[in-house]
């Protein structure tokens, strides 16, 4: 950072981060999926001591643990991603551990970073107590940090291999590690658990994320060639429900695309962006697998129960954005077809104008409206349609600020009385396009943002 900007951050009022009070309580052990067992402990990539750095996550089932994931479409794909990318591609979307780093991002770091990705994939794999009849890896990688330096590889893999099932268990404090484990930047452990049914089944989900910084994902299933550039963000969710793996995939691009794929703190995409869903079946050992093509109404309520879940830890980052004094929801209505609803919730949410009007709490719609122009859509937007509004989260009446296209008289105070809150919405009604909407999540852009971003790597 220069001087010159931090003689300006040391004279300017920074508003105080909102409470990161959005976090988890203690979550009872029965509440998360059977058949796992995790930990997190210290390897010395960070260079704190006793600071979790290392995850790891193994299905301990008897049946076949099915395994997705959507990556970053990045050009520079970290050495992690193209690992666990092969990794899938061999074993026909069947996967049985995940193991994480934080610290380091291990990329763009050539040939060296792919030998220590396989290293961790091989080291984690010894940990199965059964190991793949056909040899083929079992392990799904992850790192995240500052991106061109090599990991401390010989430390990681001494600290997996120093593992043994009285360390790795299926409990709170071994979710929470596990959870501490993937933090970079984050205030906070990002951890959910939630209990749902299917056909008469009780099963069960947990999940973890990370991100705070670099974070406006756009990721797809492995392999796929389209799409922006936009973040790190990594999470994990794992269930005990059976789910067939292409089945599993396709739920999860679906959840994908509503969930990581709708935030933004400050629209730039990272080269590890990763999220991985296993599925292992320990809940019943009888019940048959949710096939999208065998069962569709089975399937059809385990990608909504996804989706939501999806949503919830996606939030959590946001909320944890960095230096993000506002939780801001972008709503698009009306529009001819769900991308293009999409597209505009992006540009609105991604907007530097946008975001330090919310910083500063001023009701700038035109911003808002700039950006909603900006987007090629399917069919040409009619201005005079447009209509925008500030909703307040308390419940309150929204203020309209534009409707059809024609600007209201805006009460000031009114609607300083909206922005001031932590929580409240944008919405953008695009008139009658059509009848598709979606959401964005986005955070305001803070003083503090760039002081955390200018010292990242002092």
């Amino acid at each position: 950072m220069s001087n010159a900007a931090k003689r300006l951050l040391s004279t300017v009022t920074i508003k105080p981060t909102p409470s990161k009070a959005h976090h988890h309580s203690p979550i009872p052990s029965s509440s998360f999926p059977k058949g796992y067992a995790l930990t997190g402990v210290h390897a010395g990539v960070k260079k704190i001591s006793g600071v979790p750095d290392l995850g790891i996550i193994l299905s301990t089932s008897s049946r076949p643990t099915s395994a997705a994931a959507c990556f970053t479409r990045n050009a520079f794909k970290a050495a992690p991603v193209v690992v666990s990318e092969q990794v899938l591609a061999a074993n026909n979307g069947r996967a049985r551990a995940i193991v994480l780093n934080s610290g380091c991002a291990n990329a763009v770091t050539g040939k060296q970073g792919m030998e220590d990705a396989w290293a961790m994939v091989k080291a984690t794999d010894a940990l199965l107590t059964n190991p793949s009849v056909a040899d083929n890896n079992d392990t799904l990688v992850m790192s995240t940090g500052v991106i061109g330096q090599n990991l401390p590889i010989s430390k990681i893999l001494t600290a997996i291999n120093s593992q043994t099932p009285k360390t790795l268990l299926n409990d709170f404090d071994a979710w929470e590690r596990t959870a501490k484990a993937f933090m970079t930047t984050d205030t906070f452990p990002k951890l959910r658990a939630h209990t749902f049914t299917i056909n008469g089944v009780e099963y069960r989900m947990a999940g973890i994320d990370k991100g705070a910084g670099m974070i406006h994902p756009n990721m797809g299933p492995p392999r796929a060639s389209t799409g922006q550039l936009h973040a790190t963000l990594l999470g994990c969710i794992v269930t005990d429900a059976p789910v067939s793996p292409g089945s599993l995939q396709n739920a999860l691009t679906y959840a994908v695309d509503r969930s990581f794929n709708s935030i933004s703190v400050d629209g730039d995409m990272s080269t590890n962006d990763t999220i991985i869903v296993l599925a292992n079946g320990a809940a019943s050992e009888t019940a048959a697998e949710i096939d999208e093509a065998t069962d569709p109404e089975a399937y059809e309520a385990f990608k909504v129960e996804l989706t939501a879940f999806a949503i919830d830890l996606a939030k959590l980052v946001v909320r944890d954005g960095e230096g993000a004094t506002k939780f801001v929801t972008v709503t698009v209505k009306n529009a001819a077809t769900y991308e293009d609803a999409h597209k505009i919730a992006s540009q609105v949410s991604t907007s530097n104008l946008v975001k330090t009007a919310l910083y500063g709490e001023d009701a700038n719609w035109g911003r808002v409206l700039a950006a909603t122009g900006s987007v090629s859509l399917t069919r040409d937007l009619d201005p005079t349609t447009v209509s925008v509004t500030f909703i307040p989260s308390d419940g309150s009446a929204p203020l309209p600020v534009l409707v059809n296209g024609e600007p209201e008289k805006v009460d000031e105070t009114r609607a300083k009385e909206i922005l001031v809150q932590e929580d409240f919405e944008v919405e953008v009604d695009l008139g009658a396009l059509g009848k598709e909407e979606a959401r964005y999540w986005t955070c305001d852009f803070s003083y503090e943002y760039v002081r955390i971003n200018g010292d990242y790597r002092s």
